[in-house]
């Protein structure tokens, strides 16, 4: 079975971490990225403040990872898995 890289990025409200990403995002490292967003509710804001980026950003809102979305999540992984040339993280 293949293995792919996954990084969980998560803190409290206001602890940075979309400013994380957006710093990630927007370096010259030539690196694939996919990136999924759990938003908990109903309009996400998130999605609009991550920069324009060449990596693909999946949102999912409305509910929690691991109960309400789940099924959500498992579509965007599969499809994720089998696209070619895969991401590096």
């Amino acid at each position: 079975m293949k293995t792919y890289p996954v990084t969980v990025l998560t803190g409290y409200l206001g602890a940075g971490k979309t400013t994380l990403l957006n710093r990630i995002l927007s370096e010259p490292h030539g690196k694939k990225y996919a990136v999924i967003v759990n938003e908990f509710g109903e309009v996400g804001i998130d999605n609009d403040l991550i920069v324009g980026a060449d990596e693909e950003i999946f949102e999912m809102n409305n509910g929690c990872l691991c109960c309400t979305v789940r099924g959500d999540l498992i579509r965007v992984l599969g499809g994720l898995m089998r696209r070619a040339g895969g991401f590096d993280g």
